[in-house]
């Protein structure tokens, strides 16, 4: 209970001060905000250890700055790929079989999907996927025939999902 009511007097004693500060530091009340928020958060998490500091209030400080700064650098990064991505770029019309393939993909499990994306679009290997995603081989393929097998019930026409047999024009 006592580092409940350390935390608390801590946070009252301090908490506009290193807002404000903060909010100075990075130019955007509504950032330091969140910044100060996750600061304090990560503070009470390891408050046992923070509140023998000689300075918990600049530790806090510290962090919310640096969360602050990273959102930043984030948010600027991805800025910068979305104009590199899209900069004197054509766009191809959709044809309806990416359409219906992007619609059946959204219709199968998470899971399955994204094995079918990284082996079927991006070319990896079974091998490939393990490596990179870190599930078993077999799992991969297991995952692999499911997805087919419900990639192509959705994509197959409805008549023949309803009757068992093709539709066809006499």
């Amino acid at each position: 209970m006592r580092d409940t009511e350390d935390f608390d007097t801590f946070y009252a004693m301090s908490s506009r001060r290193v807002l404000a500060q903060v909010a100075m530091m990075v130019d955007s009340r509504a950032e330091a905000e969140d910044a100060v928020s996750e600061a304090y958060l990560r503070a009470w998490n390891r408050w046992h250890r923070i509140s023998r500091y000689e300075n918990p209030e600049a530790w806090v400080r510290q962090v919310a700055y640096r969360h602050a700064v990273s959102a930043w650098r984030k948010a600027i990064n991805r800025l910068q790929a979305h104009r590199r991505d899209t900069t004197d770029q054509s766009i191809e019309a959709l044809n309806p079989d990416h359409v219906a393939i992007v619609a059946a993909l959204r219709k199968i499990p998470a899971d399955q999907r994204r094995v079918i994306v990284l082996h079927h679009i991006a070319g990896l290997s079974v091998a490939e996927i393990h490596q990179e995603t870190g599930i078993p081989a077999g799992t991969v393929t297991t995952w692999l025939a499911r997805g087919r097998r419900a990639l192509a019930a959705h994509l197959t026409d409805s008549d023949t999902l309803e009757t068992g047999r093709e539709h066809r024009d006499v």
